[in-house]
């Protein structure tokens, strides 16, 4: 089978999810409800700090992704609802978490729940949804899924501890920051979509093909992600702007400026990312050397490049809206701004 080249730039109108929103909506209306039934508890805490992250808004991309896959593959089943739910489940769990490890004070523009609810509350809560989300993979009964669901979560976990050892070090390579962001956000975008062709009970072509959109979607949006924290306001971000730099996170923005700087620019990224220059000042001087050395524009660049691979990963499928939708999502990942 000869592949369809579907380009990246589309000059004809900006990328929005909204394809995508319209093509899951009635999908996600039923992933919603099961959200809704399984973060309930007789421990009115949990209901209440789960609802705070969850309600929050959040683009809901993960789970999106699974409704879109099954839409693509033609499935007409209603087993993806809850695997959705689950997928959603461990993404929350994986921030609540997040939170706590990175001692955040804004998620999605709101007051992180760690700084409401204290870390224990938060950690447990965390691991209560992680315990739903496998509730809802032993329901669906199959092993497949199960497979796959609870690979990505230990390899996310994997990935952020990984991070964590990367942290504050300053010799952290482009290819361990890549190792890092596949294990820590791309592993559950590729399980989110395969997932949908395993229930279709799809071939191995088309099930590996979703896994490599997923996989180099949740690239991208990482990348973007990384870039945005030196060049957007909190208000756009919905958390503070600068949290990676005084956290001392090696991100791809930081290693290509400190490849590429002076003598005395290497010495200013030695102290900031151990901690000693952690102020506003020291943060806008961080975004003039990156700009400096167009590690924004590389750092988009490269997501460009892992979306242009989970575009193609979509030829062997016909066109239609959900190829449609999900090639404008990938498109989106790279040119947002929030």
């Amino acid at each position: 089978m000869s592949a369809e080249i579907i380009p990246l730039h589309d000059r004809g109108s900006n990328p929005s999810l909204d394809p995508m929103l319209a093509l899951t909506a009635q999908g996600m209306n039923a992933v919603n409800s099961v959200i809704l039934s399984r973060m309930q508890s007789e421990i009115p805490l949990i209901p209440a700090l789960a609802g705070h992250l969850i309600s929050g808004g959040g683009k809901r991309l993960r789970p999106m992704l699974t409704l879109a896959g099954a839409e693509l593959v033609g499935y007409q089943g209603a087993r993806h609802h809850k695997l959705a739910a689950a997928v959603e489940f461990i993404h929350t769990a994986t921030l609540l978490h997040d939170d706590v490890v990175d001692g955040s004070e804004m998620r999605r523009g709101k007051t992180a729940a760690n700084i409401i609810f204290g870390n224990p509350a938060t950690v447990l809560v965390g691991d209560f949804l992680f315990s739903r989300s496998f509730e809802l993979m032993t329901e669906d009964g199959s092993l497949r899924v199960l497979k796959i669901l609870s690979g990505a979560s230990a390899i996310i976990a994997e990935g952020e501890v990984d991070q964590l050892t990367a942290q504050r070090r300053i010799d952290t390579s482009e290819q361990r920051y890549l190792g890092i962001i596949r294990a820590k956000t791309a592993a559950l975008f590729a399980a989110a979509a395969r997932i949908a062709a395993v229930v279709a009970e799809c071939d191995d072509e088309k099930e590996d093909a979703l896994d490599e959109y997923g996989r180099n979607l949740g690239v991208a949006f990482q990348l973007v992600d990384d870039a945005i924290d030196y060049d957007s306001d909190a208000a756009a971000m919905g958390k503070d702007r600068g949290d990676d730099f005084r956290e001392g996170k090696m991100t791809l923005p930081v290693i290509l400026a400190y490849a590429r700087g002076s003598e005395d620019e290497r010495a200013f990224w030695k102290d900031a990312i151990i901690g000693h220059r952690t102020s506003d000042a020291d943060l806008d001087h961080a975004c003039t050397l990156i700009a400096r050395h167009d590690a924004l524009a590389d750092t988009r660049e490269r997501a460009r490049h892992f979306a242009q691979r989970a575009i193609d990963a979509l030829a062997i499928f016909p066109d239609g809206k959900a190829r449609q939708a999900m090639v404008e999502a990938a498109r989106f990942a790279v040119a947002r701004g929030y």
